[in-house]
């Protein structure tokens, strides 16, 4: 009875021992926990001046800047490309305009003026917020350099204030031959927006094309940026005052750059504005009621050649997390940047409110057609918020119950585990992917060998006319041309790539592409602090 009595008593003491150390060990629990969330609460340091410079990136944004080279239309200064020459001297002639320059839209020979306009915008935001990086591998003279090569073109495809030619050549023509660039002899036919035949989103997004890129060349060339504000000034007028769809009033365009809408461009260029020229009114404009009525706040979108609204979302971010002039008590502001935190919070794996649009390894996957575009994209937006957040010492991004760090964003665009799974953007791109193949042309050791590309694909020495030229198209060799720096169309859902010429859907590269894939690795280059004011 004694020693039932006594082994009762050592097993009480024991429990109450357990109940002890349990309780103890919630409560060190609870305080290391407010002491974690402390210390998340606690911005991370400002980054410097550009710090070591992360060569993987540094060398893929050396690659992927060529790609503009190989591009490029018109009469060629400095040529880089040893297989390319000049092309197109007389695009413009039927109107009396220079439009040589510019830049074919990928593996074609057709000059759409929408996409190239915003290749354009894109290419200036990189330079705008990463031109201190792009500097530091000497990067930065090449992009300001194919940026001009657009935005020349551009300048002289508006002829007067209300006219603008949005394309050059007959994608049908075009598509029926396959010529290398220089050999083009079909006529080039122009297609303009005027006041009969409005192009509302086209001429929104060249007037952000304009205005961005005076920025760019404000210090080093003020005429130029004077002559770019000027345009993009009218541009906006042209494209606000007459309302219309270009893929309405020009049907055949919607074959192959249809525009769901126009408001996300009108928005996307007034803020290109506010930032160009500090006027209240642009600012007002997407604020007010166009902001209500286009903006769709709270509702996030993928940012591409054809919806702007992401991009206007982070852009005008930057006016409330920086404390610019009118920015503080603004509603309106303030709703462009809850709604940029929405966009981020469906980026982000490990959010509630993340997209389930991803492929196994974790690739945003949006369309089948072009598929790299929309997480190439989101990358980008994702590094910019992120170099927002840590310059305006903004410690945390609430998503929901769970709360994220600017260096969350940062893995995303660039890479992450998230259940023993790799989440990743750029790397996946630049060959961390189940193919362990890169997409970028040029970079590592294997990548796609049959871009749909018309002058990479045939040989320079060779004598083709329009039609046998399909001999290069069909041919089982690989192409005897690299186009160096060309992102390619990208993956299936299941992740997997048919290398093959025939396979536009895939394998065919675009120039805007480009631009993202730019603005993306010039921000993984190295770390700096973003600029405050592009002025």
């Amino acid at each position: 009875m004694g020693e039932k009595s006594k082994s009762r008593g050592f097993l009480g003491w024991f429990l109450v021992l357990v109940i002890l150390a349990l309780v103890v060990g919630a409560v060190v629990y609870t305080i290391k926990k407010k002491m974690d969330n402390k210390k998340d609460d606690k911005p991370a340091p400002v980054p410097g001046p550009p710090g070591s410079v992360d060569k993987k990136y540094s060398d893929a944004l050396k690659i992927a800047m060529q790609f503009f080279d190989v591009q490029k239309s018109g009469r060629l200064e400095d040529n880089k490309i040893s297989w390319r020459g000049n092309s197109a001297l007389t695009d413009g002639s039927e109107a009396k305009l220079d439009l040589s320059k510019g830049m074919y839209d990928a593996g074609d020979h057709m000059k759409f003026g929408f996409p190239m306009a915003f290749t354009a915008t894109v290419l200036s935001w990189a330079i705008l917020e990463y031109g201190d990086q792009m500097e530091a591998v000497n990067q930065l003279q090449p992009a300001q350099e194919s940026l001009k090569w657009i935005t020349n073109f551009l300048v002289n495809a508006h002829p007067s204030e209300n006219v603008l030619y949005i394309q050059v050549g007959d994608p049908e023509a075009d598509h029926k031959c396959w010529e290398r660039p220089e050999d083009i002899k079909e006529k080039r036919p122009l297609t303009q927006v005027n006041e009969s035949v409005p192009g509302t989103e086209v001429a929104a997004e060249t007037a952000a094309a304009m205005a961005s890129a005076s920025l760019v060349f404000k210090a080093a060339d003020p005429t130029y940026s004077s002559t770019l504000l000027r345009h993009a000034k009218q541009l906006f007028s042209f494209a606000d005052n007459n309302r219309g769809s270009y893929s309405e009033n020009i049907p055949e365009v919607a074959t192959y750059y249809n525009s769901t809408g126009y408001g996300d461009e009108l928005l996307w260029a007034a803020s290109w504005l506010y930032h160009a020229t500090g006027d209240q009114s642009y600012l007002g404009y997407v604020t007010g009621e166009n902001g209500k009525q286009f903006a769709q706040w709270g509702s996030p979108t993928w940012f591409s050649w054809d919806n702007k609204l992401a991009g206007t979302q982070v852009l005008l971010s930057r006016l409330s997390l920086f404390g610019a002039k009118g920015a503080s008590g603004n509603s309106g502001l303030e709703n462009y940047r809850k709604s940029a935190e929405d966009v981020m919070c469906g980026l982000l794996p490990k959010s509630p409110s993340a997209t389930s649009s991803r492929t196994d390894g974790g690739l945003i996957w949006v369309s089948e057609w072009n598929s790299l575009q929309h997480p190439v994209a989101s990358a980008f937006l994702a590094a910019l918020y992120s170099d927002y957040m840590l310059t305006s010492q903004t410690a945390k991004l609430t998503c929901g119950d769970n709360s994220f760090k600017p260096s969350d964003l940062r893995k995303f665009a660039k890479s992450q585990y998230n259940n023993n799974k790799l989440c990743f953007q750029a790397d996946y791109v630049l060959g961390s992917n189940p193919l362990k193949m890169s997409f970028l042309v040029g970079y590592g050791d294997k990548y796609p060998q049959y871009v749909h590309h018309r002058g990479a694909s045939i040989p320079v020495d060779a004598t083709t006319g329009c039609s046998d030229g399909f001999q290069w198209l069909t041919s089982p060799k690989p192409n005897p041309n690299v186009a160096v720096g060309a992102l390619v169309g990208g993956p299936f859902l299941n992740e997997t790539f048919i290398d093959s010429r025939n396979n536009s859907m895939q394998a065919e590269p675009t120039t805007y592409n480009s631009a993202l894939i730019v603005g993306l690795l010039s921000s993984l280059v190295t770390t700096s602090s973003a600029v405050k004011s592009f002025t």
